[in-house]
């Protein structure tokens, strides 16, 4: 099994509802994702995929978010914007865009600070 690791950033604000502290505030953070291939073998020329394929892919899915009020934008205007349903987010958004033949998915890694991180991935 190969693995492959793209990563990605993005800045926005946003206000987690219900939240005891801070948290509940208007804040922003400087994303960084980590976007996780797995392939089960190398295409006709040795490659899994192509990482700028991996790229252009979460950059158009993470430029949707990127300088803005989350909680504004759908799903988030319904559910919290934390990390957690941020992968969860663009880990639906980019399976829809990388699923095929011997290359799935594997999963997807929200940072909203260097040291605090939510990753979402599905089993198998």
């Amino acid at each position: 099994m190969y693995e492959l690791v793209v990563e990605s950033s993005f800045s926005s604000a946003h206000q987690i509802r219900g939240y005891s502290g801070n948290c509940e505030k208007l804040h922003g953070h400087n994303w960084k994702v980590q976007v996780y291939i797995q392939a089960e073998k190398l295409n006709e020329i040795d490659i899994a995929m192509d990482f700028h394929d991996i790229r252009d892919y979460t950059n158009e899915v993470v430029e949707q978010l990127d300088h803005c009020y989350l909680n504004d934008i759908f799903p988030f205007t319904e559910i919290n914007p934390s990390s957690e349903n941020i992968a969860k987010w663009i880990y639906d958004s980019l399976k829809k865009k990388i699923s095929r033949e011997h290359v799935n998915l594997a999963a997807v890694t929200v940072w909203e600070s260097e040291t605090a991180s939510a990753t979402y991935y599905e089993e198998r």
